[in-house]
């Protein structure tokens, strides 16, 4: 890849066959992606898009729907978005940005949903506002979130979960790739889309001890509190982080969940019980790290598995069988959006083994699978689940 080009990113789908066997239906990289005009290394490339909720799990390539930003009123979308840093030629200008946009009142999108009051040059998006919660992963590079309380430096691995907040990404330093899941969400106050709900907002201990391996996962979340200024909610690692005792060094951390369509206003939702199953029409977003399976195969079973599961709430989810490929084969029925963080994971199913690296993105479309870490360092996957049905799309 020349460096004027933007990243292409490898896309896995999975699917299953007429035996109900999981399979692999698409490994390629994700096929449709745009370049801006505003400048080489800038522009987004679309994994997957849907128009009804819950989602359908069959059907055609949904990453090649075509949609306005921010997404479908019923639906969502998760793309990546790559941004070029600050020009180091020593001739730049903000002042004279052939893209800039000087601050102004908000205005709506003629698409609907999406609020702007520019402030963008070629290095910085436009101030902005959508009607949608958004899982951020950054997965590449550096960024920068600008509120209307300050700035925030995020790093890859941490999530930010934007709960519609007035935004603006910048990369005044390095380049920096996004996945952003953006879910459609409904404001109940009109275009101000105000933090909803009394409950209070929730951060890990900085020093709690982790499991060796483990580090925590850096949760930022942001939303308005008053109408058209955005602030900082919570920044810290997430306090729910849950382990399984038969795999040392394995941990779970469960970042927010969306338990309504469209998804709520909220400033918190960890208080809410579902972990590895979201509620329906709803979402669970997490990140898990996967120790190498060195430190466990040959001493977990089909009851530490069954036990794990039970645990995570979801017994049902448990697809344990002699002749699986691992004893923590699962099958969830739901529609997973997964981004590798870190290390080198190999997503097993019924029928391959995919070893996958990092920025690598793969839809799990129900199905059995698990996960498996063959390396000799621990692997991150981010992983956000979406209750889905069975089936082909309703609007074709």
């Amino acid at each position: 890849m020349a460096d004027t080009e933007i990243k292409r990113i490898r896309r896995v789908v999975t699917d299953v066959d007429a035996q109900g066997r999981s399979c692999v239906a698409w490994d390629s990289p994700a096929p449709k992606f745009k370049d801006y005009p505003t400048g080489a290394t800038r522009g987004h490339t679309d994994f997957w898009v849907w128009d009804e909720t819950p989602p359908p799990l069959r059907g055609d390539d949904a990453g090649k729907m075509p949609y306005d930003f921010p997404g479908p009123v019923e639906g969502g979308h998760l793309r990546a978005v790559q941004s070029r840093s600050r020009s180091k030629d020593p001739s730049y200008s903000e002042a004279t940005d052939p893209i800039k946009v000087v601050p102004h009142a908000p205005t709506m999108v003629a698409t609907g949903r999406r609020w702007d009051r520019g402030g963008r040059n070629s290095y910085i998006g436009d101030h902005h506002k959508t009607e949608t919660v958004d899982y951020a992963i950054l997965i590449e590079g550096e960024r920068v979130l600008g509120l209307d309380d300050g700035e925030i430096l995020w790093k890859p691995g941490d999530v930010v979960i934007d709960v519609a907040a007035w935004h603006q990404w910048g990369s005044p330093r390095q380049d920096g790739i996004v996945v952003f899941d953006m879910i459609s969400a409904k404001f109940v106050d009109g275009p101000q889309g105000l933090v909803q709900g009394s409950h209070k907002p929730m951060v890990g201990d900085k020093n709690m001890k982790l499991p060796e391996g483990v580090k925590p996962t850096r949760r930022i979340v942001v939303a308005d509190k008053e109408p058209g200024k955005s602030c900082l909610i919570s920044d810290g690692p997430s306090p729910d982080m849950r382990y399984d005792p038969a795999r040392p060094g394995f941990a779970a951390t469960r970042l927010w969940v969306t338990d309504t369509h469209p998804a709520q206003i909220l400033g918190e939702t960890l208080h809410l019980p579902h972990n590895l199953l979201p509620p329906k029409s709803g979402t669970v977003c997490r990140v898990y790290t996967l120790p190498p399976d060195s430190k466990w195969q040959g001493k977990a079973g089909e009851a530490e598995a069954r036990a794990y599961f039970a645990a995570m709430g979801a017994p049902q989810a448990s697809k344990y069988s002699k002749s699986a490929p691992s004893p923590y084969m699962q099958n969830t029925g739901t529609l997973d959006f997964c981004v590798v963080v870190h290390g080198e994971p190999t997503l097993l199913l019924d029928t391959a083994e995919v070893k996958l690296k990092p920025t690598d993105v793969v839809i799990l479309r129900g199905g059995n699978h698990a996960w498996a870490n063959r390396s000799g360092e621990p692997a991150v996957v981010a992983v956000n689940s979406h209750d889905a049905r069975d089936g082909e799309p309703k609007r074709k």
